[in-house]
């Protein structure tokens, strides 16, 4: 008896998750699709006792452990190469599956084989919105969202329109890119663009395949009809501060690849400039925040 096709791996690069990637698993075998598919972990070197929880409690779990820290692109890559579906569900161990959300992707994607990317409506754990898909940076927006103009006109047109905050999400749409957190790749675009560019640890990556997927000819769109939960950050919260430094140089990093060039001379230096002064200000913030919740105990 041949073994059936596997349609669908699921895959997620897993650092210090533990109690989300249980969650994320215990979500996704609970609203298991009706066709055959696999789950690929990756654990980055975490020293929380994630990949003993995988092994004792999902043994259905093709697990894959690394000794240091490979960061998402490379994570991902990696599991790629051990991937035997149509397709491959990038996906984050903050993440929760609601019912028939597989099975709504997967069926969009075989009606939609234009789309070398499909993004599935993302809610945050309360339910509202998340603004999981954009349009592509530009030194336009970045200028108004990396520098003061930012705080002095709050609602440009430029900054809404890359967050696309005049829609509703509520429609299948063309859309420039979709988070990473929970994005569906046919594998054979995936492989065609040579998965993940590594230069980028963390962050942007999602961005950068998108961007790279348009150039090739796919297309990239928002389904809304397949719904994940969410819990932005909480993966990376741990490092807040080193992860504002990684995601600006990500950010500068894309804008090296893919737009130096076309900026005016006159405008470069602001992005650079622009991008450390909004690292540094959230940074500031982290820190007065700390401050505060420290007084708040102090008092107690």
């Amino acid at each position: 008896m041949t073994t059936p096709e596997i349609v669908l791996t699921i895959q997620i690069v897993n650092w210090n998750a533990r109690e989300h990637l249980r969650a994320a698993l215990r979500s996704i075998y609970a609203h298991a699709p009706r066709f055959p598919f696999e789950v690929l972990v990756l654990d980055n070197a975490s020293q929380d006792g994630s990949v003993q929880m995988v092994e004792k409690e999902f043994p259905q779990v093709r697990l894959l452990v690394s000794e240091r820290n490979l960061g998402f692109a490379k994570g991902h890559n990696e599991l790629a190469r051990h991937a035997q579906g149509r397709y491959l569900l990038i996906l984050n161990p903050d993440t929760l599956m609601l019912e028939d959300a597989l099975d709504n992707l997967i069926r969009f994607a075989e009606a939609h084989p234009e789309a070398g990317i499909i993004g599935p409506k993302l809610l945050n754990p309360d339910g509202s919105l998340q603004y999981s898909c954009r349009r592509f940076p530009n030194p336009i927006a970045a200028i108004f969202r990396n520098t003061p103009l930012g705080r002095l006109f709050p609602h440009n047109r430029y900054t809404r329109d890359y967050l696309m905050l005049d829609w509703d999400h509520r429609s299948v749409r063309e859309v420039d890119w979709v988070s990473g957190a929970a994005m569906l790749v046919s594998r054979a675009v995936y492989e065609q663009l040579g998965g993940f560019d590594e230069q980028f640890f963390i962050y942007v990556e999602d961005v950068d395949l998108c961007y790279r997927a348009w150039q090739a000819g796919w297309k990239v769109l928002y389904y809304p009809e397949a719904v994940i939960l969410h819990a932005i950050g909480r993966s990376t919260d741990l490092v807040a501060n080193k992860m504002i430094i990684t995601f600006h140089q990500s950010m500068y990093k894309f804008y090296k690849k893919h737009y130096a060039r076309k900026t005016p001379f006159y405008l470069r230096p602001l992005i650079p400039l622009g991008l450390a002064m909004r690292a540094s200000l959230f940074i500031l913030k982290n820190y007065k925040d700390a401050c505060v919740r420290w007084l708040k105990r102090a008092r107690r």
